[in-house]
This record gives structure tokens, sequence and C-alpha cells, in this order.
């Protein structure tokens, strides 16, 4: 991971919205926990088994390959932190949408679980400048973790000159997944990535013409502004989309007005997909032959291999036309919020998402790869290996969709439009309430 990253700048500061959800109440945590301190102090060396009591860990991993994750990484918690009892508050649905409005919600209550799951980047701004999560430097200095996370990721995590938070993994937001028979059928190789978006809309042409009525499968409005995210970056290329975030590139330029419209066309060869609809199902769309392409984070992977689909022989993977050598980066991590119940337990939390034990099973089981440098790939089955790979070598953009490229409310603002566009086809209407959501976000 010896490479300079090129990301939008993480600077964008914005307010959570106090009306961004409607959900009330706490967490259901047990009032038995123990070790209560939220200072954010120096950690005392971790205790044998861990603090004690009940650690309330707040994700939006409820289902799927992420899910699975998940259970992969309470399964070591217990082992490791004996006296820690896990507690599962995660939230299905949206790409975490769901669930940040309930942690809002929580959060202005003064109701915050141990620890919670966010994207690494611009999105934790909201939380660090509303005095919602504390610095974890100290874990940073007791678990050596300085010498085993790259230092452009550092860099990213670093905020005023802490770090307040951990990450998990590295994920790929642009990735487009095939199904071998259906493209072979048409024609088509499968294993070989269009050279731009213009040509991967040809394509779907000839699919269509192959009596292939769903070329491409989408879900609800975060898939969209995924699947946007990636024809901006194809059509921008990577300095123009990085300058969307600082105001270098203009929302209302000709370029980003052919990227619409390019989005527009894709969306001709889709499913129709209501607003709730998650991932699995699109994806399952392509492992079923239902649909050709699906562009999906690489959480995708795990999902392929639970239905038993076997890499190379009936999918095969590229990044997205027009892509190649872009890395689509986004990254879960964990924080330890301000008046966390148990402190001392979510930073045992802390402890095993920064370990080379937890990253190993936990990246292994979702499809994403380590944070770490010292995790060696050759566990990790054919995706994974590519993608250590890719990530070493790539030029590295940020995600809009999963919180590393835009704060809380731009994403917001982002998704409303995207919603609202999927209903009218408006591609003026679009571009004009993505350039009032820069101007409000951009300083």
């Amino acid at each position: 991971m010896r490479r300079t990253i090129v990301i939008a700048s993480l600077a964008v500061v914005g307010m959570v919205a106090a009306a961004c959800g409607s959900s009330t109440g706490g967490a259901n945590q047990s009032s038995t926990n123990q070790s209560s301190s939220s200072s954010g102090g120096s950690s005392e060396t971790a205790k044998a088994g861990g603090a004690g009591g009940n650690v309330g860990v707040f994700t939006w991993w409820a289902d799927g390959s992420e899910k699975k994750g998940l259970d992969a990484l309470v399964k070591l918690f217990g082992e490791k932190f004996p006296n820690d009892k896990f507690v599962n508050l995660a939230v299905a649905g949206g790409a975490g949408s769901n669930a940040k409005a309930k942690l809002a919600a929580d959060l202005q209550a003064g109701n915050p679980p141990d620890s919670f799951q966010g994207h690494a980047g611009a999105e934790l701004t909201d939380y660090i400048n509303n005095g919602q999560i504390l610095p974890v430097d100290d874990l940073y200095k007791a678990e050596g973790w300085d010498n085993v996370f790259p230092a452009d990721l550092l860099a990213r995590l670093t905020v005023g000159g802490h770090i307040y938070s951990v990450p998990s993994n590295i994920h790929r937001a642009n990735v487009v997944w095939v199904n071998n028979k259906v493209l072979t059928k048409a024609g088509l190789d499968p294993k070989a990535a269009p050279k731009d978006i213009a040509a991967w809309i040809a394509d779907m042409d000839k699919l269509k013409a192959a009596g292939i009525s769903t070329p491409l499968s989408v879900a609800g409005t975060w898939t969209q502004v995924e699947l946007l995210e990636t024809v901006l970056i194809s059509d921008l290329g990577v300095d123009g989309y990085n300058g969307l975030f600082d105001g270098k590139t203009d929302w209302a330029s000709a370029d980003v007005t052919k990227g619409l419209n390019d989005y527009k066309t894709l969306l001709t060869y889709a499913n129709t997909a209501a607003d709730g609809d998650d991932w699995p199902g699109a994806t399952d769309a392509v492992i079923d032959g239902k649909a050709a392409y699906n562009v999906m984070g690489d959480w995708a992977v795990a999902e392929f291999a639970s239905k038993g689909q076997k890499d190379g022989t009936d999918y095969s993977y590229w990044a997205v036309p027009g892509q190649d050598g872009v890395y689509d980066f986004l990254a879960d991590s964990f924080t330890l919020p301000k008046g966390a119940p148990n402190a001392e337990g979510a930073k045992d939390w802390l402890r095993l998402i920064g370990s080379d034990q937890g990253q190993h099973d936990f990246n292994l089981a979702k499809g994403s790869i380590p944070a770490r440098t010292d995790i060696k790939p050759d566990d990790f089955p054919p995706y994974q290996q590519w993608a250590m790979g890719e990530f070493q070598k790539d030029k590295i953009v940020s995600s809009i969709a999963h919180g590393a490229a835009v704060n809380l409310g731009w994403g917001t603002e982002i998704s409303q439009a995207v919603s609202q566009f999927y209903g009218s086809k408006d591609v003026a209407a679009l571009q004009a309430a993505l350039v009032t959501a820069a101007k409000s976000n951009i300083k």
C-alpha cells in the first residue's frame, strides 16, 4: 500500500441533520454495563478477558456477507474477551442510511451505543464536529497500529491531529459483477471489460438483442448513487471527479451533464427497483442469470460464494468501464462515542477490530481486504488477492455513496436528488439539485 492516495478532501464539515431520523429511544442495552468511563483519556492496559459487561455495537451489518463478517468478529470477540458480552445493535437496510437515522436520534438524545460503525473519511467529520465521538490515539499507540496501517490511510483518519476511528477493512465500490453464461450467450467475453461507458452501453444493446431483458441490475437509492458515482469517475477522470468535492470541478459543467446523461441511459437497461430494495437482491439477479451486470462493492463476492458460484467459471469481475487503474475507496471503521455506557468494553471491541486476527477473519468472511499491511494474501480467495494487488498500484478516489467523499448532510442531499431522478428522469433537475448541494457544502 505504498502510494499516494488521490482522494477528496476530508475537510468537508457538516452538521448531522436533526430531522434525519424519527426514531427515538435508546439502544436497549442492559443497565448492568460495567466500566462506564467515557473520558477518552489514556487507556489502561487491557484486562485479561476484557473489561466485563455488555458491549453494545451499532452497525448496519444485518444481512448477507456483511452479517457473516460481523458473526466472525463476534465469535472471535467472545474468544478473546470472554468477560465481555457482545450486544448486537444492527439496523438493516440502505447501506447504513436506516442505521444512520436511528443513530443520529440516539446521539442527540444522549443515548449512544458503546461503539458504532461509520465510513472512514468525510462522513466522520459530522460526529467529530458535533463532539459525539472521542479520539482513540491511546489505542493506536498501545497496539502499535501506527506501524501496520499505511501512512496514507492514517492521514485519512486524522482530524485536527487526532484519530477517531479504527478501520476494519478496505472496500472497492467500482466493481462490475458479471454472469459469464449470460454474456457468452450474447457473444460477449465476460472477462474483458469494455473500454468506456459508451462501449459498455453498446454491449448492453447486444444483450438486449440476445433476449436478455435486464442487462443491468440495481436496487434502492444508495445503489443508484454508487452507480452514478462510478459513471462520473469514468466520464470526468480521477482529477475531475476529485475536484467535485473541493470546488475545482463545477457540478454545472458540460462534463457532469454528459455523465448524468450516461447514467440515465444505463438505467434504461435496468430493472425497476423500489427505494427500500437492498443490495443482495440486485447481486442475486446476476447469480440467477436474470441480469448480466451489477455494479456493487466487493462485499458482493461473499454473496457469490454463498450461492456456490465459482470465480472465473460462473462469474467474473472488473472495474467499471473507463476505470482501469482506479480504485473507488471506502472503509468501514468503528468509533468510541462520547458517553459510551461501557467505554472500556468498547475499547476491547476496537482492539479486536484493529488486530491481525480480527482483520483476517472479518475480511475473509466479508469480501473486503484488510486495512493492515502485515496480513499475507495467501489465505484469501482470488478476488481479494486481486483487490490487494490493485489497491497497491491504483489511483484511489473516494466513494460518495459510502461516506468517504462527502459528509452526512451532503450525502443525504445527493441521495434525495438521485431518488427523485429515478422517477422523473429529468437530467436538468438532477444537475441543478447536485449544484445546489455542492454550493451548500463546499466552503
